[in-house]
This record gives structure tokens, sequence and C-alpha cells, in this order.
């Protein structure tokens, strides 16, 4: 029976060297693991999201709680779908989404952006996006806690 051990000792060690070249591969290539998985995983940026909103070019969701923004307060433009009715709002018909949440319904082409307090759940509300074809939507991973830093930043410096 020494056979079948030896065959599993293989597999294991080509698994591991594979691994190590595929990560020494990203490290070389990219600078690091990080900056491949951030432009993989449709991350916006404090300035990325500014710019959008500026445009009028966009559709941002706040995903938290409605006690959390009454208590802190939310990005301005931005519409409240708690984080559990995000499938079920992306599936509604055109009109029962404007009764509900008073503006247009995005469609699967448009720039939707979801947000949170600081990015868990917003990956969560992209995942169930992009699930239901919503392929061009992203996240802002710095959330709330981000953009009030940067807000009040920018109000210091007279930006």
């Amino acid at each position: 029976m020494v056979f079948p051990r030896l065959l599993l000792a293989a597999p294991r060690s080509a698994v591991l060297q594979s691994v190590q070249a595929a990560l020494y591969g990203l490290k070389s290539t990219r600078g690091s693991c990080h900056n491949f998985c951030t432009a993989a995983s449709k991350y916006l940026t404090y300035k990325e999201l500014k710019n959008l909103l500026n445009s009028k070019n966009i559709m941002l969701i706040d995903v938290r709680e409605p006690w959390e923004i009454l208590e802190y307060g939310k990005i301005p433009g931005s519409v409240n779908i708690p984080l559990d009715e995000v499938g079920e709002a992306l599936q509604m018909n055109p009109k029962d989404f404007k009764e509900k949440y008073k503006k247009v319904k995005p469609s699967k082409s448009d720039n939707l952006v979801f947000s949170c307090l600081a990015g868990l759940r917003s990956k969560k509300a992209l995942d169930t996006a992009i699930s239901l074809g919503f392929n061009s939507a992203q996240h802002y991973a710095g959330g709330w806690k981000e953009w009030v830093s940067c807000e009040l930043t920018e109000k210091k410096e007279g930006n």
C-alpha cells in the first residue's frame, strides 16, 4: 500500500508549487496580490465616486439599515435599499421600484454603485447585483466612514 501514499503526496506538493508560482506571478506582474484583487473586484475610490456623483451618471445605493442613515447620515444623492432587500429590489418591476424607493429603477447597463458603512455589506450587494446580470455594478469599499473623513479633509484644505 505504498503506492496510494505516494500518489497523495505528489499532487499535494504540485498544488503547493502551483500556488506559489501563481502568487509569485501576481506579485511580479501587478506589484502585489492586493492590487490585482482590487482591480478585479470593481472597487471605487473616493475620488472616482465623487466624479461619478458630479457627472450625475450614477445610481448610488446605500445598503445600510434606515436607522443607520438617520443616525449617521448618508452620501448625498444615494438611495437607501437595505442589504436584505437588494436582490428583490433589483428584480422589481420599474413601477413598484419607483413607488417604493422614489427613484427610477436602474437598468442592467446603468452605473450602479453600492455603499455601506465600511465596505462589507456593499460587497455582498455587489455580488448579488452581478449574479442578477448587473455586470457594470461597482462598490465603494471605503463606505460612509471614508466618505466623511475625505469630505472633512477636503473642507479643511478648501477644495
